[in-house]
């Protein structure tokens, strides 16, 4: 199933609730969380064309995701990454752009995308009555201590936690693979040394070495 917009195949109306039978279609598809892992070649292509996209004075425009769905991405990545004192968030990294381009031409992944973004909705509805987006910003971090650590045992939860997961890997993989994400990690490149005096004890003593 290719999903090349928000329109084609997706079983989806802007603005509107998706039908029982699309959500089934969708959360089939959910356990291909693990599809969303990507090689550095493809990585680096995305950040090219996400780049590009935002160095231009027009909007950037979706070729994947839906108006929610970009909604709900924008809302996830910042809430993995938020912007502090050191560097501005994921989304003034470009990840939601980033991982729209990584979607294009990628039929299994763009089903485990659309229906890991359909479980959390879910979940959202079962826990509040609404859909991520249109959550307090309590609420959507209460239902993300739910799906965030691994070690939760509700099976009921096996398949959030797992998209969640790669989620916050790939938003992860997006921004410090930008170059505000390369200044958030202090990297000064390499130092050239004058003299190597051998690994420091200290770390040799963690490691368990001698």
């Amino acid at each position: 199933m290719t999903l090349r917009n928000a329109d084609c195949g997706s079983g989806i109306d802007r603005g509107s609730r998706m039908s029982r039978r699309a959500m089934l279609e969708l959360l089939a598809g959910a356990p291909a969380a693990a599809a969303l892992v990507w090689t550095p070649v493809e990585a680096r292509q995305a950040h090219e064309h996400a780049e590009a996209a935002r160095a231009q004075a027009a909007p950037y425009k979706r070729k994947f995701f839906t108006a929610h769905e970009y909604a709900t991405v924008a809302l996830l990545v910042d809430l993995i990454i938020p912007r502090d004192e050191r560097s501005g968030s994921a989304t003034d990294a470009g990840v939601p752009e980033f991982m729209d381009f990584m979607m294009i031409d990628q039929p299994r992944r763009q089903v485990a995308m659309r229906g890991g973004l359909a479980l959390i909705d879910r979940l959202s509805e079962d826990r509040f009555g609404k859909r991520f987006a249109n959550l307090t910003d309590a609420q959507r971090r209460q239902l993300l201590d739910e799906i965030a650590y691994t070690s939760n045992p509700d099976a009921g939860l096996s398949h959030h936690i797992a998209f969640f997961n790669s989620f916050r890997d790939l938003t992860a993989s997006g921004f410090w693979s930008t170059k505000m994400g390369i200044h958030d990690l202090q990297y000064q490149g390499n130092v050239f040394v004058d003299e190597w005096a051998g690994c420091p004890d200290t770390a040799l003593k963690k490691l368990g070495v001698s």
